[in-house]
């Protein structure tokens, strides 16, 4: 078998908080970090608001730029009132990638305990662009990369990545 070349896509980085702001963002540091380091770009990056309709529409601007392959939000996925990035995620998603909730919940069990419950990290598709919701601890973060993310977003990994069937994302949205 041929061995396959890296591809490095193009990443936005949202921080959803309202107390952080970008000196205290380490969640957001911390996987810029680890996206320079795996040869990607960081192609935008912003801090909001736990406010539902302001993250929906940086979603959907993300999403509609040709220049952003995927987008991940940090913070907002627990269970208080003002949690609400989830939501803002699903109001965008085209198609939900429900097991990536639950290998992030296996992953994080194996961390904290039955303290996984509490997390909603989700991860969808909307208009050719991969979403991904994580929480705002700098550890679930670095668990949520280090042990999916950085391994489907990368072409080499077999037998399947995201990066793979990144460009048949959108073909429902292509003419006949």
């Amino acid at each position: 078998m041929t061995e396959r070349g890296f591809i490095p896509v193009r990443i936005a980085l949202l921080t959803v908080s309202d107390t952080r702001g970008p000196e205290e963002d380490r969640s957001g540091d911390l996987l810029a970090g680890r996206i320079h380091a795996a040869g990607h770009h960081l192609a935008a990056r912003a801090i909001l608001r736990d406010d539902r309709a302001a993250i929906a529409a940086q979603l959907r601007a993300w999403c509609e730029d040709p220049q952003i392959d995927v987008a991940i939000s940090t913070g907002g996925t627990g269970l208080t009132g003002r949690d609400v990035t989830v939501e803002a995620h699903r109001d965008v998603y085209e198609k939900e990638i429900d097991a990536f909730a639950t290998v992030f919940t296996i992953v994080s069990m194996q961390k904290i305990g039955t303290s996984a419950v509490q997390s909603r990290a989700t991860g969808g598709v909307a208009c050719g662009t991969y979403l991904f919701a994580l929480p705002g601890s700098s550890g679930a973060c670095r668990d949520a990369w280090d042990e999916i993310l950085e391994r489907q977003l990368d072409y080499r990994h077999a037998p399947c990545n995201f990066v793979e069937i990144l460009p048949r994302l959108d073909e429902h949205m292509r003419r006949k």
